[in-house]
């Protein structure tokens, strides 16, 4: 293999063979930045800021075009979740929630179907399609672009086409004899005339694009730019689009439990759910404010785990050494187990359990050897739940809910009533999930703005 020329200080190193470089490249600048898991998402992004858009703008066009060209990842029938700050308050971290489980997604419901798990594809596992009225509350509220300019780049690649991801044909494959027996909807999409379409051939989704097109007609040309954008909202949940997703679920199909069942998402679940904002859930780690979003989202876990490394040394904290993966991953167990035992929407002791007192009783749990016990810790006032944990796998699947979202099949992290699963998802291919648990408070996961009830639901991966 030949070498590199010799460089030069101050100068980048040439390389006499473009398939020499094999590291990504450092990127600076002084105009702004996007990033995405997809190059046309990305530059769709960019491309907004370049012409004037801001960084609500940019990420609202990049999250529509990855619903079309990752649909093994994304969906506009999943959730959505954010944490952002603006310029106006730079201090103060806001959680956008986009989640919620449909009313008729209880135990009793799954438990007269044959069921003691929630499926982890099919219409018993998606939840309310909350991402598109989340996207387009954070555009109203903190961006700049008409509904039609944002929407345009997704629907230029829905309509015009966009070359296949490799990664999208293999996730294919792997459900094709699902698609082609019991999903025939899905099959005409991606299987056209019975073929997994070639890594880099056109595919083309025109009918996303037709209903893109839709939502952006609704608004009228007198009316102000909010009012156009909350129009569209209200025709995603209660206009066209709900008919169909409702309409699309009523037939039974097959599930990944290999049995047969109807969905349970009913046209009150879409009218009745509005995207909101809440303040994130925030501590302080080494001089930095963490924000992440409340209990409902799990994402406290993370602070909770933070809180208890904050009081080791620096040395402690390096996870490409033993120490360091050692300690880090026993702050975990310690912050999951208290995830598993008190999360869910209401009442959760968050305070407690993010306080530096309580962390600290939690840190000296650690010690040399790793811990093999689930150890909850005691929190005034609450029993803690205690899980009967098995683990199940599922098929490699989007990450989307069933019946509106990317390819049409969803691997989302299973939720037992009351709680989430104790086993954060591995990747989408991989899930976790326990026994039902006896009735205590709903899942993380649901919208806040639902009643307290016993509601079961699986969410998109990685909305934490």
């Amino acid at each position: 293999m030949e070498s590199p020329a010799e460089s030069v200080p101050g100068q980048p190193v040439e390389f006499t063979r473009p398939d020499m470089f094999t590291t990504r490249p450092t990127l600076r600048g002084t105009f702004g930045m996007s990033a995405s898991t997809h190059w046309l998402a990305t530059a769709a992004a960019q491309a907004v800021l370049e012409r004037g858009g801001n960084a609500f703008d940019a990420a609202t066009a990049g999250a529509f075009v990855l619903h079309v060209v990752e649909p093994h990842l994304n969906g506009p029938g999943g959730d959505m979740t954010g944490v952002f700050v603006t310029a106006e308050e730079p201090g103060r971290p806001w959680s956008l929630w986009g989640r919620a489980a449909p009313a008729g997604a209880t135990v009793e419901h799954y438990l007269a179907e044959g069921l003691d798990l929630v499926p982890g594809s099919g219409a018993l596992a998606a939840a309310v399609p909350a991402a598109v009225d989340a996207w387009l509350l954070l555009l109203r509220d903190h961006g700049t672009w008409e509904l039609g300019d944002v929407l345009d780049f997704a629907i230029g690649y829905a309509r015009d086409g966009h070359p296949m991801l490799g990664r999208v044909g293999t996730t294919i494959a792997a459900v094709a004899e699902l698609f082609q027996t019991h999903w025939p909807t899905s099959a005409e999409l991606w299987m056209p005339g019975g073929r997994i379409p070639a890594e880099g051939e056109l595919v083309r989704n025109p009918a996303y694009a037709r209903t893109l097109q839709r939502l952006v007609d609704v608004g009228t040309a007198g009316q102000s730019r909010e009012t156009r954008i909350d129009a569209a909202r209200r025709e995603w949940r209660e206009g066209f689009v709900a008919k169909a997703m409702v309409e699309s679920v009523q037939t039974p199909h097959r599930h990944s439990s290999g049995t047969d069942h109807r969905g349970v998402l009913a046209p009150e679940d879409l009218s009745g759910f509005e995207a909101g904002y809440e303040a994130a859930a925030t501590v302080e780690f080494r001089g930095h404010t963490i924000a992440k979003t409340g209990p409902w989202g799990q994402g406290p876990a993370l602070l909770q785990t933070l809180a208890i490394l904050e009081g080791f040394d620096d040395e402690y904290l390096d996870p490409s050494t033993e120490l360091g993966a050692h300690t880090i991953l026993e702050a975990q167990k310690l912050a999951l187990a208290d995830r598993e035992a008190y999360y869910g929407d209401t009442d959760v002791p968050l305070d407690y359990l993010l306080s530096a007192e309580y962390c600290a009783g939690r840190r000296a749990l650690i010690g040399e050897r790793a811990s093999h016990e689930f150890r909850p810790g005691a929190v005034p006032g609450y029993e803690p739940f205690v899980p009967t944990l098995r683990t199940h796998y599922t098929p490699p699947t989007g990450a989307g809910s069933a019946g509106s979202a990317g390819l049409g099949v969803g691997s989302p992290p299973l939720r037992r009533a009351g709680r989430p699963a104790a086993t954060p998802a591995i990747s989408t291919s991989w899930t976790a999930g326990g026994t039902w648990s006896r009735p205590r408070r709903r899942v993380a996961g649901c919208s806040p703005r639902r009643p307290s009830r016993n509601w079961v639901s699986a969410s998109a991966p990685g909305c934490k």
